[in-house]
């Protein structure tokens, strides 16, 4: 839109105007002066004449009267000098006023000029003037600069509505909302034009515009002041899309953002909307703990620890990584993982970060686990981690003084289960006998597959009577399973072999070889029976 004022013509007109006027008062001083005196002569010839003929024809009607006429006339023409020259000598002073506010006007026009020149011309902001038929009359420098067009190019030339808005539609709206402010008295405050420069860039222009008229009342235009907004639009623009894509991103997390105080209650300044599908509660039950804190929501096993070693990382400067469980509003454990920093807010510090269910992580992580060290097929223990354990026990007897005993099982005549009843039955077989084992095993003990059918007990704090005593109950727990998968093939038996640290063995390799000389020697006894190593 274009914007509108004084127009240049008639301000330029009534400058030159008035300069010329007082340049004339300048010069014609005397013949004023001799004006006045003209005047004052005429005015005394033109009042004598009229009073002799005034007492001529007084004397004619009087019949008589003559001697008076020269009386008569010495008065008036006394009365005419007397007045001529009080005439003269107004004449003469309004001259001299005349003289004193032409220079006024020259002062005040040449005070309007450096106005103009000093302030419209060089101000940082876009000044125009239209005339009533929407003609620029005034065209700024910043005007100049920012449209890329000249005042020559722009003064009284329509063509720059086309050059500035090129689109019709465009041009027509923006020639409505002209209209409107010259017919109308609309006042424009803040109203955004985009404008195509004389580069080809388009700029946006934030316009106050209102029309203004004469000391007689007349319409001499409006008169428009732009604002180039185009970096101010492209900056906010940048924000707001900043907003959304961070607004979509929260709203996307599979988890919650937040940002809180350093405090044990981790009182939340900002929560958001994942915080409902992660632990239940909507953000606002969270925020300044107005139902409860976060620190509520954390497990009580896992909440001390969690601030333990957040605040270490805050006071070493560095952010954190934390895994801890969180308990939902239903009651559900759900494992999270939370990841922050310290950081600084009007100078406040505050936590902030986000927190993130790995739940499903942590299953997988336990799935993992589980086949790293068990069995698949019976679910005890599989032979790397027996080992292992093994190790351990013998390190903590030798240690502290105390006993251990291994028992090797091996299921009687498996090679005929799995040759008459097939293979499936024979796993059958294997996985019900890991799962009687491992009832009937203590919480210190490992019940693990050492390979086929072979499986092993490990007896922490256990002698080779303890041995002994396990062993036979195994046996007999064995014997008197009911087997509905293999009852063609009668009772299923195991035999089974002990040795036990330190009489048997001081290592691994040795207490195995001992205890799995025990279990040939139970087997060629005759089977479902127990062989302590000697």
């Amino acid at each position: 839109m274009r914007p509108a004022g004084v127009r240049r013509q008639d301000m330029e007109c009534r400058v030159e105007g008035g300069v010329a006027d007082s340049t004339k008062d300048r010069q014609s001083g005397c013949p004023r002066r001799r004006q006045a005196l003209r005047i004052s002569f005429g005015y005394a010839l033109i009042s004598s004449l009229w009073l002799l003929l005034i007492d001529l024809a007084f004397a004619y009607l009087s019949s008589g009267a003559l001697y008076f006429t020269p009386l008569t006339l010495a008065k008036g023409g006394a009365f005419v000098l007397a007045t001529s020259w009080v005439l003269y000598l107004l004449l003469r002073n309004e001259g001299e006023d005349l003289r004193r506010l032409c220079a006024g006007q020259r002062q005040e026009v040449s005070a309007l000029n450096q106005f103009r020149e000093s302030v419209i011309d060089n101000a940082s902001i876009w000044i125009n003037v239209l005339d009533p038929l929407a003609r620029i009359t005034v065209w700024n420098k910043a005007a100049a600069q920012i449209s890329g067009y000249s005042r020559e190019e722009v003064l009284g030339n329509p063509a720059i509505w086309e050059w500035l808005y090129p689109d019709p539609a465009y041009r027509a709206a923006i020639t409505t909302k002209v209209n409107e402010i010259m017919s109308q008295g609309a006042e424009v405050e803040g109203f955004e034009s985009c404008i195509r420069a004389k580069d080809g860039t388009e700029k946006i222009i934030s316009w106050n515009s209102r029309r203004f008229f004469d000391e007689r009342g007349q319409l001499v235009g409006s008169i428009s002041i732009g604002l180039d907004v185009t970096a101010r639009n492209l900056t906010e623009r940048a924000l707001i899309e900043r907003e959304r894509q961070l607004a979509t991103l929260m709203a996307n997390l599979p988890g919650m953002a937040y940002r809180c105080l350093l405090d044990r209650s981790w009182t939340m300044r900002f929560v958001s909307s994942g915080c409902f599908a992660l632990t239940g509660y909507h953000p606002e039950a969270l925020v300044e703990n107005s139902q409860l804190s976060f620190s509520d929501v954390i497990h009580p096993a896992d909440r001390e620890r969690v601030w333990q070693e957040s605040q270490q990382a805050v006071q070493a400067h560095r952010p954190f990584a934390l895994e801890y469980r969180i308990l939902r509003q239903s009651g559900e454990e759900v494992w999270v993982w939370e990841q922050g920093r310290r950081v600084f807010i009007d100078d406040q510090p505050y936590l902030e970060g986000i927190v993130i269910d790995i739940t499903q992580r942590k299953l997988m992580e336990q799935e993992l686990a589980l086949l790293a060290t068990r069995d698949p097929l019976t679910g005890l223990y599989n032979r790397r981690e027996l080992m292992r354990q093994l190790e351990e026990a013998l390190a903590r007897a030798q240690r502290y003084h105390h006993p251990c005993c291994l028992l090797l099982l091996d299921v009687d005549h498996f090679k005929q289960v799995n040759d008459r009843c097939g293979h499936l039955v024979g796993d059958e077989v294997l996985r019900r006998l890991g799962e009687l084992l491992q009832g009937a095993v203590r919480g210190i003990d490992y019940a693990a597959r050492y390979g086929g059918e072979e499986l092993v007990v490990l007896l922490p704090e256990s002698d080779s009577d303890d041995g002994v005593v396990m062993a036979e109950r195994l046996r007999r727990l064995v014997e008197l399973e009911r087997w509905g998968m293999a009852r063609s093939l009668g009772p299923i038996t195991v035999s089974i072999g002990v040795a036990a640290f330190p009489q048997h063995g001081h290592t691994p390799e040795t207490l195995f070889q001992a205890v799995d000389q025990a279990l040939y020697a139970a087997k060629r006894g005759g089977r479902n029976q127990i062989c302590l190593a000697h």
